[in-house]
């Protein structure tokens, strides 16, 4: 009988294509109903879908999705890309939220609020790395890591 780590990870490297958040997405959809997580779902989706856009719309190169569980039951949604700034929304848990008119402004905070914990990591050498950051956010049930 085969027996499954209770520790995964997925990375999806994605294309400069405005369809790419999407898909992404999607991925992640499969990955948590893979490893029978489904409960957890809808709040790593909207993580996932906060983080992508956000690099989406403010950097210039290539990002990626990675999922990981290093604990049975929960998830950790990062989105790496090449801009090593980490948005001010994100690195600054005082920064307000947006005025309540602003069109755009909101996701990180979103994060913020839906996420157990959050984080970033600055890869400021290039090689392997290609530099850049990872922004991440965890969710599951229990105590978080």
């Amino acid at each position: 009988m085969a027996t499954v780590s209770p520790s995964w990870n997925y990375t999806l490297h994605l294309p400069r294509d405005p369809r790419a958040p999407g898909i992404a997405r999607g991925a992640l959809r499969l990955i948590l109903a893979a490893h029978e997580l489904p409960e957890l779902t809808p709040t790593a989706e909207l993580l996932a879908a906060e983080l992508l856009a956000n690099s989406h719309r403010h950097t210039t190169g290539l990002y990626a999705l990675r999922v990981l569980s290093p604990q049975p039951g929960r998830v950790r949604v990062a989105v790496w890309d090449t801009d090593p700034r980490v948005p001010p929304g994100f690195s600054d848990d005082r920064a307000a939220p947006p005025p309540l008119d602003a069109e755009h402004g909101r996701g990180l905070h979103l994060v913020r609020a839906c996420a157990d914990e959050v984080g970033v990591s600055v890869l400021r050498h290039l090689g392997a790395s290609r530099g850049g950051k990872l922004l991440w956010a965890d969710c599951g049930g229990g105590v978080a890591w």
